[in-house]
């Protein structure tokens, strides 16, 4: 495991966008590059930049496929608070990307079940997936695999719990019972079967869940912990996160990664 840590989330997004766009340009196979995405705050930053490098030419999306992590079950697209609404709105929308290259669960299927399996034969279909981006809840959750949720899970329906949904309550009038209750999510053995995964972790609220990641052990109650046995599992962080690191993993870090860039 890799942990990149940055003075603040600017230059955390900074490092992971330039990080991504390198895999892009770089991908010589004869098939497209398969872009895992998240939604949420920790990814926007890192969408800006790649929006930014895409307008001034420095990166295209047209040999990208995208699959994103998770959709609420029962919004429709059009909902300001859909995950596809999301997307589109702060990525897609303002980049070069084939339309149908763009791939999102579809939260109001009438076949849940049907639509998670579809969505882990299509991952297949490409190969899999090359780079999986995400961002952590609190209790370090990863996608919408909430503690205790099995660590070689597939995509399928998750039940969210109550401090998720409080989580989230500022997005739906601070009302927790306007929150869905389910949501469609790819699952953490969906994510690890990825060839890399970088996930972004910042704030001091996040603080124990990187510990968790980087330090803690492999456990269903912080399912951020099953990046621990990816041997492609990179963390940026910043360094409002790092609070609750021993002193002698964060050194080891900022000393391994100097060494690296020698």
């Amino acid at each position: 495991m890799r942990v990149i840590i940055q003075d603040n989330y600017e230059k955390m997004s900074l490092w992971a966008a330039n990080y991504i766009a390198e895999k892009i340009r770089n991908h010589k196979e004869d098939r497209p590059f398969v872009l895992g995405l998240p939604t949420g705050s920790s990814p926007i930053g890192v969408y800006q930049e790649l929006i930014r490098m895409n307008k001034s030419g420095e990166l295209s999306f047209q040999n990208v496929v995208t699959f994103n992590m998770d959709e609420y079950l029962g919004l429709p697209r059009d909902n300001d608070q859909s995950y596809w609404y999301f997307m589109h709105e702060n990525l897609f929308d303002h980049i070069e990307i084939p339309a149908e290259n763009i791939n999102i669960l579809n939260g109001m299927t009438d076949d849940p079940e049907g639509e998670c399996a579809r969505y882990e034969e299509k991952i297949a279909s490409y190969g899999g997936i090359d780079l999986f981006m995400g961002g952590i809840g609190v209790d370090g959750h990863l996608a919408f695999n909430e503690p205790y949720t099995s660590l070689s899970s597939r995509t399928g329906v998750r039940n969210l719990t109550t401090d998720t949904r409080i989580v989230n309550a500022r997005f739906f009038g601070n009302d927790p019972e306007k929150v869905p209750a389910q949501a469609l999510s790819v699952g953490i053995g969906t994510v690890t079967d990825s060839k890399e995964v970088l996930v972004l972790i910042s704030g001091h609220n996040k603080a124990r869940a990187l510990a968790a990641t980087v330090e803690g052990g492999v456990s269903q109650k912080w399912t951020c912990s099953a990046l621990q046995l990816h041997n492609g599992a990179i963390i940026a962080c910043d360094e409002a996160a790092c609070g609750e690191l021993t002193v002698d993993t964060y050194k080891y870090f900022l000393d391994i990664e100097r060494a690296e860039r020698l």
